[in-house]
């Protein structure tokens, strides 16, 4: 029963991982479009994105590959959420 909690504990971090994850995409994209050197604000923030998800990984697995499997399956269920949500509103937005 313990491992069945440690795994839905990993599914929720990678939900929390990936919505981090897709909202600072979000707000990069916002900010880096206006900003005078976009690419410094794209790259930036994909260095300080990925580095927090594979940290966040790493510590959420810690050695075992069916918590990593349940914590990319809540990433996974984080980005399509966002999709759904914000996808559409972002293709019409100015």
């Amino acid at each position: 029963m313990s491992e069945l909690v440690a795994l839905a504990a990993a599914a929720v971090a990678g939900v929390a991982l990936g919505a981090a994850f897709f909202a600072g995409l979000w707000w990069t994209v916002r900010k880096g479009l206006g900003a005078q050197r976009p690419a410094l604000w794209f790259f930036g923030s994909l260095m300080l994105r990925s580095g927090l998800a594979a940290a966040g990984f790493y510590l959420v697995g810690r050695g075992h590959w069916e918590r990593m499997a349940a914590c990319l399956a809540g990433f996974a269920a984080a980005r399509w959420f966002m999709t759904a949500r914000f996808g559409e509103s972002a293709r019409h937005a100015p």
